[in-house]
């Protein structure tokens, strides 16, 4: 078995993922309307410590502070340019929790909808989206 998942699903027998991260950002201080990914630079050490509180909590898969991190998500908040350097800080945050934990974490990327409609109902192309995740 090469996947990581597998392997530690044949392990454990039941595996447990994080959840509700905007749930918890927003009792961390996230005021709505504000894009999540930016704290993967300007506050990383709240965002570790999401992590950090799910590896306590027992999860065996964490999951990137990245849903909202395609172009078209991050243009709401003038940082369409930036995907690539706010979505590797998420990979890096979350790796370096999950390396500390002490046993077998795995990262798993969250990559969330763009929040736009594709053609014929918006103005959204295949080749856009496409290309938006890719990215």
């Amino acid at each position: 078995m090469d996947n990581p998942i597998d392997r530690l699903f044949v392990e454990k027998g039941v595996l447990l993922a994080d959840g509700a991260t905007g749930t918890n950002l927003f009792s961390m201080g996230l005021a709505a309307g504000e894009a999540p990914e930016l704290w993967n630079e300007s506050d990383p050490d709240k965002i570790r410590a999401l992590h950090q509180g799910f590896v306590d909590a027992g999860a065996d898969i964490i999951l990137t502070n990245s849903f909202g991190g395609t172009r078209h998500r991050l243009k709401l908040h003038n940082a369409q340019d930036r995907v690539h350097e706010l979505n590797r800080k998420a990979a890096e945050l979350a790796t370096e929790v999950a390396k500390a934990a002490g046993r077998r974490v795995i990262v798993a990327g969250s990559v969330g909808p763009t929040g736009e409609l594709l053609e014929p109902l918006g103005a959204l192309t295949y080749e856009g989206a496409v290309d938006a995740f890719a990215e």
